[in-house]
């Protein structure tokens, strides 16, 4: 039996089945997914070798779910989004985008529901609604100030010197282009994460 504070262990088998070693009986991806409805944390190890899975499985039920009738909750261009950020260089900082967008609305979720327990609280309804808008408009701008980060090429528009036009001097006083920043950007970029994250504990 597991301790308290550690997750229960799923084992699973080469025929597919999968065993709660916390309650000592087979369950389903169902049963994985009401665990997780309920907050009830949990890792999957391969039966034979130990292995930690639970990235798989965790996905395969996000699979299962997709694909019932009228529980699809990434739209088209989000997914198409997300498949081409793989092998990209933003892809180091996608999961930390995504992961702190979910937290911070997770957490604005919880205001929502208790500002639904009554009549009177129902006029409230904007607020919350304002603030999941909110979050989600610095989320995005926290995103796109990391793209322009790793974008190595001036978006559309921007102005570019002019062909046969000499480099800008740098700091000491030699003409040529600036040594990459990019260890400042990451930096930056961690600092801002790190910065959200502070601003989510507050919230909590």
């Amino acid at each position: 039996m597991a301790a308290k504070d550690e997750p229960v262990v799923i084992k699973k088998y080469a025929n597919r089945r999968l065993y709660n070693t916390g309650t000592s009986t087979y369950v389903t991806l169902e049963d994985l997914a009401e665990m997780v409805k309920r907050g009830e944390d949990f890792s999957v190890q391969d039966a034979k070798t130990g292995e930690d899975i639970t990235h798989p499985v965790l996905t395969q039920i996000i699979f299962e779910l997709e694909n019932k009738d009228g529980q699809n909750m990434l739209p088209i261009p989000f997914l198409r989004q997300l498949i081409a950020f793989y092998g990209d260089q933003m892809q180091m900082i996608v999961p930390s985008f995504l992961e702190q967008s979910m937290i911070a609305f997770s957490k604005e979720q919880e205001r929502f529901r208790e500002q639904m327990k009554s009549p009177m609280d129902m006029m409230k309804l904007a607020t919350p609604m304002k603030a999941i808008e909110e979050q989600t408009r610095r989320n995005m701008e926290m995103f796109q100030n990391a793209m322009r980060m790793f974008t190595p090429f001036p978006a559309a528009g921007s102005a570019t010197p002019a062909a046969g036009a000499p480099e800008p001097a740098r700091k000491d006083g030699a003409e040529g282009t600036e040594a990459p920043e990019k260890s400042d950007d990451l930096q930056e970029l961690k600092e801002q994460i790190a910065a959200m994250q502070r601003k989510l504990d507050r919230m909590s």
